[in-house]
């Protein structure tokens, strides 16, 4: 599909985020998520469980389908005019829910988790991502600062840096229902969540993540599978 590369920027710089329907065919994202199924389970055959919270990280560090669809061209274009022309990926991760797995992915901001420069992660949907089965929400404008996370964290659900549930205006927030294929992507600072999956149907998510390659930051040992994909580093 064509892409409207200057609204993007301006959305991006507006609000913290930018969402792009049908970035990928249906067929794509459902060999993606295959991938990923495979992924999983090879690491339930080597460590016995994944994460009981529905997210695992580094599938590029193991997956030469992951190694190469983080440097898709559809997803540096827009990288380049929203980010930098300089463009590392550090890291990417699945997030799944199921009729098993079914909370709500609580309210925080990406940042918490690495600090350092900025960033920016790739919300793509691997399926149809719906109000009932759990698809993101994100508060627009909220990229402007960092914001005090004191949530509590100990329901098992992951998300150790979480803001309380009352400290959100859920009426200033925007839902983003997308078709499998489509994307978001948002800054590290963008304060988003998810909505429960009351469907009883599986929701697949990959999530890549980058930085400005120029711009000094610091040396993350899980960003294990780290390499610049445009441009050059400092």
């Amino acid at each position: 599909m064509k892409v409207d590369l200057a609204k993007l920027h301006d959305d991006f710089n507006l609000t913290g985020y930018a969402i792009v329907p049908n970035l990928y065919t249906r067929r794509e994202v459902q060999s993606l998520k295959l991938e990923c199924i495979e992924i999983l389970e090879a690491y339930r055959k080597k460590m016995g469980a994944v994460a009981g919270h529905g997210v695992h990280v580094g599938l590029a560090a193991s997956s030469t389908v992951f190694q190469e669809a983080v440097g898709d061209d559809r997803l540096l274009d827009i990288l380049e005019v929203i980010l930098a022309p300089n463009i590392e990926f550090l890291s990417d991760k699945v997030v799944f829910k199921s009729d098993a797995m079914t909370f709500a992915s609580p309210w925080h901001q990406d940042w918490h988790y690495w600090h350092g420069a900025h960033k920016l992660s790739i919300w793509v949907a691997l399926d149809d991502a719906t109000v009932e089965n759990g698809c993101l929400k994100l508060f627009p404008g909220s990229h402007k600062s960092a914001i005090v996370h004191d949530g509590d964290a100990s329901d098992g659900h992951g998300f150790g840096n979480r803001l309380r549930p009352d400290a959100v205006d859920e009426d200033l927030a925007i839902t983003a229902e997308l078709e499998a294929g489509g994307a978001v992507f948002f800054h590290d600072l963008t304060l988003h969540a998810s909505h429960p999956n009351r469907s009883g149907a599986e929701r697949w998510v990959w999530i890549p993540t980058y930085r400005d390659a120029k711009v000094e930051d610091m040396d993350y040992p899980w960003a294990v599978a780290a390499k610049v994909l445009r441009g050059e580093k400092e």
